[in-house]
């Protein structure tokens, strides 16, 4: 079998207008950057919402999965081989997906454009700089981060208090060294010092609101209302309050535009935004959905990390933010997988162990349990590798169908493309068109912030209670006293496990989530609620992927 990057640079793909006329864009509403890549005009996508309020709505299918492992569950793969099976089975489809971020792909994780014969393309771009949506961000973020410290500096009105500056700067790269700084050493030319930090973009509340935007004026309007910290008398100061919002707005103009590529099948694939969901809320741009929506009768998207995080956030902050509700919910999960939530060590993921399938079964039921408290029908696609057994799979198969009461589909997209996904399709098909998918929230707006929390550990990640560090309870009452105690909830914990310890796999119950910093994010409309040991600035591992990547004969290797 040849490799991803092998696959990719085999293919032959149609010129960017080509799928845009497929996806019912007019060639002159693109911008194409290069043969395969275009950005679809807003003007465009705006007037395209606006026709499609007039006939049948469209399928909205969430992609999701259990909580990851270093086995890889293929997530993206699966959303990406789904939308190629839905068109084989006749219906118009669009993918949705979200950009990836070079921290990851320079690090560890690599590049997320799927895999296999499932993958978007042309993926080395995809992986790299695309069209500079992340520059465009970390720009517009870091302007707002400048303005601040000049603000300070020149004594401008309102005065701000420097030690009260909540607002940080960000880099589309793991450096642990930025996450605490002082900035404005060296003298009085300089400013003031005062302690900061950096973030990684996929973090930054711009980037929030860039994938939460409908349009140029609510972007507008969004950035805006950050709040960047407080002024001398504690009262919230905003970044309309420094007229920096007018500026950002200008240098994010392009990029707020939908990016248009395609899968190896031609299936039109939306790219758009990449927030972190183990940090942020993990989900591509509104702009992106709502414009796939208006063009096709299915759109498949993907949220990311397990569904405790991506899910999660995808159901509670932008459904309930853009007015969406998914037909279905497609939960991935592999063999391998499993065995590893059953506790068998990476060496040894490739060996049969019908016991330990069993055991990480757990983990997957929460999430099919978990999906069902927002009204969505379930089926679960096991994406299959080539060392998984017949025993294994029927295990599978018989605890969805007769313990969690959930389909199942054994999808080999990532071998056969779409038509390896046939079976998958028609179950989504089937659940979809049922009927019966009757989404709702987890709670209500004015549920009080910290029974918000107290929600969501207890229903989702099967916690007895939370606790909160008393400054992250004076955090709280702040936020409340500033009149933003209506907004959801934004959870940073990690993606390993339901609990707030990364070793805790399966299906952990009864622990106590921590809770040790609250972040406002009153631009993207939710508040952050930092636990556990989780960072909003990752570290690169001891032997990075930077390491293996180069150019040999003008060709990158290694990133992926």
């Amino acid at each position: 079998m040849p490799t991803d990057i092998e696959i990719a640079r085999a293919a032959k793909l149609e010129p960017i207008m080509t799928v845009a006329e497929r996806a019912g864009v007019p060639a002159d509403a693109v911008q194409p950057y290069g043969k395969y890549i275009g950005k679809v005009d807003l003007d465009f996508v705006n007037e395209a919402r606006q026709r499609a309020e007039s006939r049948p709505k469209s399928k909205l299918i969430l992609v999701t999965a259990i909580n990851p492992t270093t086995a890889g569950e293929g997530k993206t793969t699966t959303s990406v081989g789904l939308a190629d099976a839905l068109r084989i089975v006749g219906k118009k489809t669009t993918v949705a997906l979200r950009e990836p971020s070079l921290g990851p792909c320079f690090g560890m994780k690599g590049g997320a454009a799927g895999g296999g014969y499932a993958q978007v393309v042309p993926m080395e771009a995809i992986n790299l700089h695309f069209t500079g949506d992340f520059h465009a961000i970390s720009s517009a973020h870091n302007l707002l981060a400048a303005m601040i410290d000049n603000h300070i500096y020149w004594g401008n009105s309102p005065a701000i208090d420097q030690r009260r500056v909540a607002f940080r700067r960000v880099v589309d790269m793991n450096d642990r060294a930025l996450r605490q700084i002082v900035v404005a050493l060296g003298g009085a030319a300089n400013g003031y010092p005062r302690e900061s930090g950096f973030d990684i973009t996929v973090a930054s509340e711009v980037m929030a609101i860039f994938c939460l935007a409908r349009d140029l004026a609510d972007l507008e309007a969004r950035l805006a209302r950050i709040v960047i910290g407080q002024g001398t008398e504690k009262k919230p100061i905003t970044a309309k309050d420094l007229e920096a919002h007018g500026a950002m707005t200008v240098l994010l103009k392009e990029a707020l535009a939908p990016n248009l590529v395609q899968t190896l099948e031609g299936t039109p694939a939306f790219i758009h935004g990449g927030p972190f969901a183990n940090i942020a809320h993990g989900c591509n741009s509104v702009i992106a959905t709502t414009a796939a929506l208006s063009l096709a009768d299915y759109v498949v998207t993907e949220a990311g990390f397990g569904a405790d995080l991506g899910a999660e956030k995808f159901l509670d902050i932008k459904c309930r933010k853009a007015g969406l509700a998914p037909s279905a919910a497609v939960i991935v999960a592999t063999v391998r997988a499993l065995k590893a939530h059953g506790g068998v060590a990476k060496a040894d993921l490739n060996k049969e162990n019908q016991a330990a399938v069993k055991a990480g079964l757990a983990n997957l039921g929460r999430h099919i349990s978990n999906l069902r408290k927002f009204g969505l029908p379930v089926v679960v696609a096991l994406n299959h590798f080539v060392s998984d057994t017949d025993g294994e799979i029927e295990i599978v198969m018989k605890a969805c169908r007769d313990e969690f009461g959930a389909d199942m589909a054994v999808c080999k997209h990532w071998a056969h493309g779409g038509k390896g996904a046939v079976d998958l399709a028609e179950k989504v098909v089937a659940l979809a068109e049922s009927g019966t998918a009757k989404f709702k929230t987890l709670y209500p707006d004015e549920t009080p912030l910290t029974e918000k929390m107290r929600t969501i550990a207890r229903e989702i990640y099967g916690a007895a209670d939370i606790s909160i560090d008393p400054g992250a309870k004076k955090q709280i009452a702040d936020i409340e006293a500033m009149g933003f105690g209506n907004l959801p909830v934004c959870v940073a914990k990690t993606q390993y496990s339901f609990s707030t310890d990364p070793t805790k796999i399966g299906a952990p119950e009864g622990h106590i989530v921590p809770v040790r910093e609250v972040r406002l994010s009153a631009g993207a409309g939710f508040v952050v609620m930092i636990t556990g040991e989780i960072m909003t600035m990752p570290g690169l591992p001891k032997v990075p992927a930077a390491v293996n990547i180069k150019l040999k004969n003008g060709q990158i290797e290694g990133l992926f």
